[in-house]
């Protein structure tokens, strides 16, 4: 039996940056010396931004780039944005500005904040019986906040800190389980850093409240806090984003679809959306496609929201769409509601220079002020996607868009690429149909 390599080490946080690429270039690459320079060229120029960057993850090597665009023209509750993208598509930030510019001319986008409510548990189990603790539990929830004053004091000074703590008996489900959940207003923070404190401080201080009061001490037996941590579903954390206008205002579409017609087809779309969860799966990842990328662009967890987010969509147990339509009185109204749990101060927002230029780009909104913005580009992605699916189709413009990403696949020259833009300008553009005229082009050139 061949002897197996050994590529594993130890020690290599230990290692600095070059150490760290050298032994993984010497182990997991044909071209050890290539590799480390390709690598290296992806360094920042700027020694001090570098190190911020290094200092934002573990074990960092280099850098991976993603495109920085930005999408003009969104007019939201009356006030102009462009809002910048973080995404690796082209036809994202392309059907974003589309529909912006779109519904610019027809009113803009309208917001609401329903509501900001954050939320975290402490999951423990006991034995013992629940009943003594509930009534003492106002004395209980005196003591938590008590404990946690040093926490909270700034929190509150900017109109913050802990709403509400409840005691909630899951032990039907699981014997013995039960949770503390706690309600967080945040302001312009996400506030994930800050509600964990406050969780684990109240974990302890449960804990001891416990042991030590003399109501509960004798029935309530020993007490096992599994976890304290926050929940990324928040659904008291909601932004509403809608468009809307007369039928007769959305114009014609190709093949001689009317507005009225138009109107329809686009209603039953979004209505699919509603009753089928395969369908609703990609009508959301459309959404968030829009999400995503103001989320990374202003340094905020798109994971955190896109967890919640399709939570959200399944909250009556069945996975659906998250946008709206009505067709109603001779009005098109189209919407989007969605939880959105981000901040504008804090985080990685305050530490990656680019995110905070985000921020500047939009005038320094406040964390609700951003969660509308977000919203909004999400609901114009969508409107983009099911205007080309109700339509055209969504291949032509996509493919179109992916054009010259298909010509650097094959390499090929700018000129090449010039001619080919210009032959493909009212054809449908596939992969095997580039390369078919790319071959041409060259054959032609021997």
């Amino acid at each position: 039996m061949a002897k197996q390599e050994n590529k594993t080490i130890s020690g290599f946080s230990k290692l600095n940056k070059r150490g760290k690429i050298k032994w993984i270039v010497e182990n997991f690459f044909k071209e050890p010396e290539a590799v480390m320079n390709e690598l290296m060229s992806y360094w920042h120029i700027n020694d001090e931004k570098q190190k911020i960057l290094d200092e934002i993850s573990e074990n960092t090597i280099s850098n991976f780039h993603l495109p920085y665009g930005v999408a003009p023209n969104f007019v939201i509750d009356q006030r102009a944005f462009a809002v910048p993208m973080v995404i690796e598509e082209s036809s994202v930030v392309a059907a974003a500005s589309s529909s912006a510019k779109y519904w610019m001319e027809r009113g803009g986008f309208s917001t609401e904040v329903i509501s900001t409510v954050k939320i975290g548990h402490i999951h423990f189990y006991t034995s013992g019986s629940v009943q003594l603790l509930r009534s003492v539990f106002a004395q209980l929830k005196a003591s938590l906040m008590t404990e946690v004053k040093a926490l909270t004091t700034n929190m509150n000074k900017r109109g913050g800190g802990i709403l509400d703590i409840e005691l909630l008996d899951f032990s039907e489900l699981e014997p013995d389980y039960y949770q503390l959940r706690v309600k967080f207003e945040t302001c312009d923070s996400m506030g994930a850093n800050f509600i964990n404190s406050v969780l684990e401080q109240f974990a302890s201080s449960f804990v001891r409240f416990c042991k030590t009061n003399d109501v509960v001490r004798s029935t309530l037996g020993d007490i096992e806090v599994v976890m304290s941590i926050l929940s990324n579903y928040t659904p008291e954390c909601i932004v509403r984003s809608e468009v809307s206008c007369p039928i007769s205002d959305l114009g014609k579409y190709p093949g001689g679809l009317s507005a009225e017609d138009f109107a329809k087809r686009f209603y039953k779309a979004v209505r699919i959306a509603q009753i089928d969860p395969y369908r609703a799966v990609t009508h959301n990842k459309g959404i968030f496609n829009g999400i995503d990328a103001v989320v990374l662009a202003t340094g905020n967890d798109f994971r955190a929201i896109e967890a919640g987010g399709h939570a959200y969509a399944a909250r009556d147990g069945q996975y659906r769409g998250l946008s709206q339509c009505t067709i109603d009185g001779g009005q098109f109204r189209f919407w989007l509601e969605i939880p959105l749990a981000v901040g504008t101060v804090g985080g990685l927002t305050n530490i990656h220079p680019v995110a905070r230029r985000s921020i500047e780009l939009l005038g320094h909104p406040s964390a609700r002020q951003l969660m509308s913005i977000i919203a909004s580009v999400g609901l114009a992605q969508n409107f983009a996607a099911l205007r080309s699916l109700v339509t055209t189709g969504i291949q032509k413009g996509h493919m179109r868009m992916h054009l010259v990403n298909i010509l650097r696949q094959f390499e090929a020259t700018e000129k090449e690429i010039k001619q080919t833009l210009v032959y493909f300008k009212d054809k449908v553009v596939s992969f095997s149909a580039v390369r078919d005229y790319l071959n041409l082009l060259r054959d032609k050139m021997l």
